[in-house]
């Protein structure tokens, strides 16, 4: 085949009987089938598999620990918990997690055990634990989730208004 190119017009030209047979050619590949329909499902194919592999990563992604030791699914990258100590003992501790657990929501575990909490509060899942660091110092853990992920904010809330219980004494509610 002698080619050569027509600079005026920028394209590839060929002579008539070349360019007739490279019709043909092409035609019989395209009627044949020629394989570029396999070259499309494939990429087709792996386009899908990447977009489900991707959903799964993203809606699949985990489990995270609670504080009274159980898994629950969700997302492990969110920050949910928020930890304060206080110089009291952990029943004075105890006593005002369980009142504003209760103020705020439901209390649906009040574990004397190991001083663990369970609680709904605006929709979302609050657990609490208080516990002994050493003689004089206890900690507080409170951890709140949604159905979204971790909320800090609810967590703060509620360890905000266990430090201030303590403040305002078991007297005053």
């Amino acid at each position: 085949m002698n080619r050569h190119v027509n600079a005026i017009a920028g394209r590839l030209s060929l002579r008539k009987p070349q360019r007739d047979s490279l019709d043909g050619a092409v035609r019989k590949k395209l009627d044949d089938g020629g394989g570029g329909h396999r070259i499309l499902c494939a990429m087709k194919i792996k386009f899908l598999s990447f977009l489900a592999l991707s959903a799964c990563l993203v809606l699949l992604p985990g489990c995270i620990g609670t504080q009274d030791g159980h898994s629950v699914a969700g997302v492990p990258f969110t920050k949910d918990r928020i930890v304060s100590r206080y110089a009291r003992p952990v029943a004075q501790l105890s006593a005002a997690t369980r009142t504003v657990l209760n103020r705020n929501g439901k209390l649906l575990v009040d574990n004397t055990v190991n001083n663990t909490f369970e609680a709904k509060v605006n929709q979302h899942t609050v657990w609490v634990k208080v516990a002994d660091v050493d003689g004089r110092i206890t900690e507080v853990i409170v951890q709140a989730r949604g159905s979204m992920g971790g909320d800090v904010d609810t967590a703060a809330e509620i360890s905000k208004q266990i430090g201030m219980m303590l403040v305002a004494g078991p007297g005053q509610n």
